[in-house]
């Protein structure tokens, strides 16, 4: 998404899918905790209709409208946390998940001996009454 817009000037503004077709009105804007990036925008999709979550990044604002790279099917499928409240690290996953843009997992540590395992047997415990079985 952009990032010289104020996240407060998406709130109210129309959200398109990736078709063209109007999806809603932005009402709310959330940000990610660690940068205080605009990370998701909750689109409410009709009079009676509960708001979806978007992602706000691969989204763009064009011509004073928020254009979601996705159908408005899938959009509508999002699942459903409720407004007005944080989003928790489960329930991000799960949009991540839901919009195909799931997170990687973190790099495997590096295969390294990174201490040895004390045994019984251990040399260096002999003569101190000491067990330590892991």
């Amino acid at each position: 998404m952009q990032t010289d817009i104020d996240p407060r000037n998406l709130i109210g503004r129309k959200a398109f899918d990736r078709n063209g077709t109007r999806i809603g009105t932005v009402d709310e804007v959330y940000l990610d905790d660690a940068t205080g990036a605009p990370e998701w925008a909750a689109i409410r999709t009709g009079l009676f209709s509960r708001d979806a979550f978007v992602p706000l990044e691969p989204s763009e604002v064009i011509a004073e409208s928020l254009h979601v790279p996705f159908e408005r099917s899938l959009i509508k499928d999002a699942p459903d946390f409720g407004v007005g409240r944080h989003l928790s690290p489960e329930q991000e996953l799960q949009l991540y998940h839901h919009y195909g843009l799931d997170v990687a997992p973190p790099p495997p540590f590096p295969d390294r001996d990174f201490g040895r395992l004390a045994t019984k047997e251990d040399p260096t415990l002999k003569g101190r009454g000491e067990r330590r079985d892991l």
